[in-house]
């Protein structure tokens, strides 16, 4: 359902809050600027209100018709601005509600929705019994919900890219895991296999009696005996050798049986 754009605007409603707490300067530039926007010459209305705002920067009622101004210019930036500044300085509610109303018109014609429906609501929480600022609130919700923001469309929208990529790169960190530890199981395999194989040739060269480590050190330590290694002597010299050894043997046995002899006892011999 579409509203009809009706925006209620306060022009020039705040020119006598303080007058008598201006100074006089002030007060004169204010009621030029005044005769000039009546007569719709705005662009002279904001120049009266802009030496005034010199005057009296802290003058709510000078700040807040230059923001008129500026609006029927359709400056609404500069209007946005000086509306904020009038209710910061403003003394009392209702300055701070026309301030407030009016800046949340100036955003609807930004077509800052979401601001104008904050500045409405700032507006109603000075003067909850306005019907012109409960209508523009409306419709200022209106629109912003057939119209949301575009900046935070944007912002979800990168939000959800962003998200999409840390997935993406989760699954990847998730996978290039997986690959390692598969290739770690293939490596622990293999050498399990290594092992199992060296074991087996093991048995094997145990099963046909090749001998072990030491075995073999000592059969390479041990000298070859040699066939064809010469005695050195002639075969005379063995057959004398021989005889010596013999002659020898024989005269060790005879000393042998001479003591046997001599050590015998005599049979049948008497002592007179």
């Amino acid at each position: 359902m579409r509203y009809p754009l009706i925006i209620v605007i306060f022009l020039f409603s705040c020119i006598n809050f303080h007058l008598i707490a201006q100074s006089p300067e002030a007060n004169n530039l204010i009621y030029k600027g005044n005769k000039k926007a009546t007569q719709e010459n705005y662009s002279e209305a904001e120049r009266s209100y802009r030496k005034a705002v010199s005057v009296s920067p802290e003058s709510p009622e000078a700040v807040y018709n230059l923001g008129n101004a500026h609006y029927r210019n359709e400056d609404f930036d500069e209007a946005t601005q000086r509306y904020f500044q009038t209710q910061k300085v403003a003394d009392s509610k209702e300055e701070r509600h026309k301030a407030f109303h009016n800046l949340g018109n100036s955003y609807m014609q930004k077509k800052d929705y979401e601001k104008a429906v904050e500045a409405y609501e700032n507006a109603l929480r000075n003067n909850p019994t306005d019907d012109e600022t409960r209508y523009n609130y409306a419709l200022a919700k209106s629109l912003l919900k057939n119209d949301p923001p575009q900046q935070n469309q944007d912002q979800d929208e990168n939000q959800d890219s962003q998200d999409n990529q840390d997935n993406q790169d989760q699954q990847q960190d998730q996978q290039n895991q997986d690959q390692n530890e598969d290739s770690q199981d293939n490596q622990d395999n293999q050498d399990n296999q290594d092992q199992n194989q060296d074991q087996q040739n093991s048995d094997q060269n145990e099963d046909k009696g090749q001998p072990d480590d030491q075995e073999n050190d000592q059969q390479q330590n041990q000298e070859p005996e040699s066939k064809d290694r010469p005695s050195g002597l002639s075969p005379q010299q063995v057959t004398n050798l021989l005889e010596a050894m013999n002659n020898q043997e024989k005269q060790v046995q005879e000393k042998i049986n001479a003591k046997k002899v001599k050590g015998q006892p005599v049979r049948g011999r008497k002592d007179w």
